[in-house]
């Protein structure tokens, strides 16, 4: 399954210009599997989140759309104080661990009209039988027209360019080229990094909407709010039924007091998830359940998703969780993050050290505000003292509380 390796965001909010990982210049060690993203409240931990679920909706809407959702309320807004744009994300990756990198650049400005649109669009690959050093295209937009290279190695300069490079012009310059491109056969690059894309899990979920009484019948895959997790039951217990017992065991054991999880359905078809409290005869359903316990219900149940997304990203996961489970929770969290094929790269956002606790200085990114107002970023790796003090078994929540890692 493919990894993103580095993140680079610019002019998006508080996010002036931050970078995590490596990058296509080569510079710094990648992303692990498991990343978690650390600091106080107005740091710009949201921001990053929302750059994640912003490039993700630039693709399933446009990118007018994307600014103009309610939780962003349009491209003036989102542009950082000061600055005249464009806004420009990069997306490093590999579609597995040694294979050539591939970089995804994209920049969105505002028209004449003032309206935002695609103003650059760029996929570059490392050569063939190359897995670091410099990447050449194979996708190049400005404004809608440009120029791309079919097939599986054609780059520009390739000695194959000339027969596999076509010239494109788009008819919507708000939507991006990888959305139609993509839909074509001879661009199977491009294909994979769209579907890549559009396989994002960015998590919204909230206790109330996982409370609804959606219509029974199974789905496959939980949503990013939740409301249909007893649909994602019926479709584990139909589907999985063996393996889904044992996972609902694991999952009911990490949950205090719940020794069995299953669904029921009402006489309009409504589907219901019941949890058997082992000191009740009756079972209670969801509505009755803590905010917690349904969280923590949720997460794990996304986390045994048999074809889980690729790169799932949720933001303060530890809120109505009881501190003594969010060790427990970390630890999940990057028993199924592993990098190993069909694992899927988990990217959280926390200021809850009993859960950096159970962390590694590779695995944290520390996120500040400057005496400026724009974020700033760096690895908890990067710091000696912390290295040092971790090497010696002092707890990296417990550093981040007593202000190793970021002064009050």
């Amino acid at each position: 399954m493919a990894i993103i390796e580095g993140f680079r965001v610019r002019n998006f909010r508080p996010l002036r210009d931050v970078a995590i990982g490596r990058l296509s210049g080569g510079q710094g060690n990648p992303l692990t599997p498991f990343a978690v993203v650390i600091g106080k409240n107005g740091s710009g931990k949201s921001s990053l989140f929302d750059a994640f679920g912003f490039v993700a909706d630039c693709l399933a809407t446009d990118v007018e759309t994307a600014c103009d959702m309610k939780q962003r309320g349009g491209f003036e807004r989102l542009l950082t104080k000061g600055e005249q744009g464009p806004m420009r994300f990069e997306v490093f990756y590999r579609e597995a661990p040694n294979e050539r990198p591939i970089s995804y650049e994209l920049s969105v400005a505002l028209d004449k009209a003032g309206r935002p649109y695609v103003e650059s669009e760029v996929l570059k690959q490392a050569r063939k039988g190359t897995t670091r050093g410099r990447l050449f295209p194979f996708l190049s937009l400005q404004s809608g027209k440009g120029t791309v290279w079919s097939g599986e190695d054609a780059l520009e300069g390739a000695d194959e360019e000339g027969k596999a490079r076509s010239d494109v012009e788009l008819t919507d310059r708000r939507q991006l080229g990888i959305a139609t491109l993509g839909t074509l056969m001879e661009h199977p690059r491009i294909k994979r990094f769209r579907d890549f894309l559009k396989g994002w899990y960015l998590s919204y979920f909230y206790p109330d909407a996982a409370r609804g009484l959606p219509s029974a019948g199974p789905q496959r895959h939980l949503n990013i709010h939740g409301d249909n997790i007893g649909n994602v039951v019926q479709f584990m217990e139909r589907e999985h039924k063996a393996r889904f017992n044992s996972i609902l065991q694991r999952i009911a054991a990490k949950i205090p007091g719940i020794v069995k999880i299953d669904t029921d359905v009402t006489q309009d078809k409504r589907v219901l998830l019941r949890f058997n409290d082992g000191a009740f005869e009756d079972p209670f359903y969801a509505q009755q359940m803590s905010d917690g316990t349904l969280k923590i219900f949720a997460y794990l149940l996304l986390l045994e998703d048999p074809e889980p997304p690729p790169f799932i990203c949720i933001e303060e996961p530890e809120n109505g969780l009881y501190h003594k489970l969010l060790e427990a929770l970390a630890q999940e969290f990057r028993a199924h993050a592993t990098g190993k094929k069909g694992a899927p790269q988990i990217f959280v956002t926390t200021h809850q050290p009993y859960l950096v606790d159970a962390l590694t200085p590779d695995e944290v990114w520390i996120l500040q505000k400057g005496t400026d107002g724009f974020a700033t970023i760096q690895r908890a790796s990067e710091l000696e003292d912390v290295r040092n003090l971790v090497a010696e078994g002092l707890p990296l929540g417990g550093l981040w509380y007593s202000d190793y890692l970021d002064a009050r």
